[in-house]
C-alpha cells in the first residue's frame, strides 16, 4: 500500500444538538473539521487547525487523539466552544437551524504550529473565505489545495470566495450551492463554469443522488451506497471530503474516480447514526466492501 501524505485541515470544531425522527442527541462533538478529520484519518495523517473554548469536554480531546489526529494547531480560547443545533424533517429533505452560537469561533484566527506549513495536502473547510485565503497563504508550498463552501458565503462573500477558487485544485460543493453560485440549473454546465474560475476538479455533492465529478472536460456520475437506513445526515458532506482527500493523499490525482467512490462509501457510514457515531464505526475493510458495491452499480448503469 502507498504511504499517505499528511493532510492539514482547517474548519469548525463544535458541540452539536441534533434532532431527527429517529432520536435526539445534545452537546455531541461535531463541526466540519471534526467530521473531516475523523474520516480522513482512516487513510492518512491529519493535522487539525481550529479553536475550541475552555469548556471543550475532555472526551472530545480523547476521541480525536485516539485517531492519531495532530491537535497542536487547535487553539484553546477563554469562552464557549462553537455550538449549533438543528432539526430535520421526516425524509431529511429539510433542516431547520435551531441556534448558532459561534462563541470563540467568532474571533478565530488560524495558526499553524509544529512546522506544519509544509504539509502537502491542504483542506479548507467551509469557513469564511477570508480565513480560507489566510490559511492558504500560510501553506504556500501545498501541492494540493481543496476547499468546501456553503450557501452563506455565496450570499455574503461571493467575490472573496472567487478569490479562493483561484488558489484551489479541487472545489467541493453541493448541487444547490453550484446552482446558486453559477446561476445554471444544469449541473454539468455549472461544473464547467466553476472550472473556469480556477479549480482543476469540481465535485458536486447531490445527496441521495450521488455526486458529479468533473475534470478535463469529463463528467462522471458516482452513485451512493444504497443499503443505508438514515438516522442523521449531519456531517455527511464533510466525511465525503475526508474520504476523497484521504484517498488522494495515498493514491494521487490519477485516481480521481476511485477517490469519489471512496468518498461516497465513507459518507454512507456517517448517516447511519447520530453525529460521529457512524463514521467512528467504519474500518478500511468495511469501506472497501461498500466501494465494491458502488463500483458495481456504476458498471450496471453503464450497461443499461
Amino acid at each position: 500500500m502507498n504511504e499517505a501524505k499528511p493532510i492539514l485541515a482547517v474548519g469548525s470544531i463544535a458541540l452539536d444538538s441534533l434532532e431527527t425522527h429517529r432520536g435526539r442527541r445534545d452537546e455531541i462533538l461535531g463541526g466540519s473539521a471534526t467530521y473531516f478529520s475523523i474520516a480522513a484519518s482512516l487513510f492518512a495523517p491529519v493535522r487539525l487547525v481550529g479553536v475550541v473554548g475552555d469548556d471543550f469536554p475532555s472526551e472530545g480531546w480523547e476521541m480525536l487523539q485516539s485517531r492519531n489526529i495532530d491537535l497542536s494547531s487547535v487553539q484553546v480560547a477563554v469562552g464557549q466552544t462553537f455550538r449549533w443545533g438543528a432539526r430535520y424533517n421526516k425524509d431529511f429533505s429539510e433542516r431547520q437551524t435551531l441556534f448558532t452560537e459561534l462563541g470563540v469561533f467568532a474571533t478565530f484566527r488560524p495558526e499553524i504550529k509544529n512546522g506544519h506549513q509544509d504539509t502537502p495536502f491542504l483542506f479548507l473547510g467551509n469557513i469564511q473565505p477570508d480565513l480560507q485565503i489566510s490559511v492558504s497563504a500560510l501553506v504556500p508550498q501545498a501541492e494540493m489545495v481543496i476547499c468546501d463552501t456553503m450557501n452563506l458565503w455565496i450570499d455574503q462573500n461571493v467575490e472573496k470566495l472567487k478569490k479562493v477558487l483561484e488558489r484551489v485544485h479541487i472545489f467541493l460543493l453541493n448541487d444547490e450551492e453550484a446552482i446558486q453560485l453559477t446561476g445554471i440549473n444544469n449541473l454539468e454546465q455549472a461544473a464547467s463554469a466553476l472550472s473556469g474560475l480556477g479549480p482543476e476538479v469540481v465535485v458536486i455533492k447531490r445527496g441521495s443522488k450521488g455526486a458529479l465529478l468533473a475534470y478535463d472536460g469529463k463528467n462522471i456520475h458516482i452513485p451512493i451506497y444504497p443499503h443505508v437506513e438514515v438516522k442523521d445526515p449531519t456531517g455527511a458532506g464533510d466525511t465525503f471530503a475526508g474520504g476523497l482527500i484521504g484517498h488522494l493523499s495515498r493514491y494521487g490525482m490519477d485516481d480521481l474516480q476511485n477517490a469519489v467512490i471512496t468518498a461516497a462509501a465513507v459518507a454512507s457510514f456517517t448517516v447511519e447514526n447520530f453525529g460521529l457515531e457512524g463514521i467512528l464505526s467504519a474500518t478500511p475493510e468495511s469501506i472497501q466492501q461498500r466501494r465494491e458495491v458502488i463500483t458495481q452499480l456504476m458498471h450496471v448503469e453503464l450497461t443499461e
